[in-house]
């Protein structure tokens, strides 16, 4: 499959991130790491994931703690915040901070990862068509 991604699921709720675990799984997906703490997170961030569900509220650090130093290691990988808050601001400074996008826990939360999935697959695809030979520029100069 052309579209595996790495996942981790970042959440101190563990309901939840068994509950995003199983869904990755059920829909094909079998490269995830779980953590349950921001910190966890962060000293694993050499395995190299592209997709980061981040929960927003966690007891050892905040999701937008984690979610700037994760953008500071590597600005390309996709993170989704995922908050039980029903709060504008909290989502407009998720986007700020350079999250993907910002998921509110309710029941229809996995359909929501299942469109954040397609979106983040259009837009690689996007930026493979409007550089088709950037990763042969990069080769060059290593």
């Amino acid at each position: 499959m052309e579209n595996q991604f790495k996942f981790f699921i970042v959440d101190d709720d563990v309901f939840f991130a068994n509950m995003y675990e199983q869904y990755l799984k059920n829909i094909n997906y079998s490269d995830i790491v779980y953590f349950d703490n921001g910190t966890d997170c962060l000293n694993n961030l050499n395995l190299d994931p592209d997709i980061i569900f981040l929960d927003h509220n966690m007891d050892d650090m905040t999701g937008f703690e984690v979610l700037k130093k994760i953008k500071r290691y590597n600005p390309n990988i996709y993170v989704v915040m995922i908050s039980g808050q029903e709060n504008i601001k909290t989502a407009v400074d998720a986007l700020k901070y350079g999250a993907f996008d910002y998921v509110i826990k309710d029941s229809n939360v996995c359909d929501k990862l299942t469109q954040i999935i397609t979106n983040i697959i259009k837009v690689k695809e996007q930026l493979k068509k409007a550089n088709p030979n950037l990763m042969q520029r990069i080769l060059t100069f290593l």
